[in-house]
């Protein structure tokens, strides 16, 4: 079994994205045959959404079944989508840091409870 590994320090985590971000955001609205990122978010919602799928089954196969290496580069690939498909929604980072925030005061069981609550 292999030893846990640290995260890094949340604000290297919170750069790493806030740069992914700012990527997307200067490459959206550019030559689509010059840019993978360009070219997702010309095909709509619906695109970035099933390619965002896609890579988060491979990231749950690579899971169980590959070498840690494989799952960091399948979850870069992970983030990397989720943050184009919310580029495509219009949705920030600075919005979902926000869901995450008020998340903290409470229990992953009590926030679920919370959601089918209304």
């Amino acid at each position: 079994m292999s030893q846990e590994k640290g995260l890094g320090s949340p604000a290297e985590i919170f750069a790493a994205l806030d740069h992914l971000a700012q990527t997307i955001d200067a490459r959206a609205g550019g030559d689509s045959d010059a840019s993978y990122t360009a070219k997702l978010l010309a095909k709509g919602t619906g695109k970035c959404a099933k390619k965002f799928g896609e890579e988060a089954v491979e990231l749950a196969l690579a899971l169980v079944s590959e070498s840690d290496e494989a799952v960091a580069s399948e979850a870069g690939d992970v983030l990397y989508h989720l943050m184009v498909a919310l580029r495509a929604r219009g949705i920030s980072l600075d919005e979902v840091g926000a869901a995450l925030a008020a998340r903290q005061a409470m229990s992953g069981l009590e926030e679920k409870a919370s959601r089918s609550e209304g």
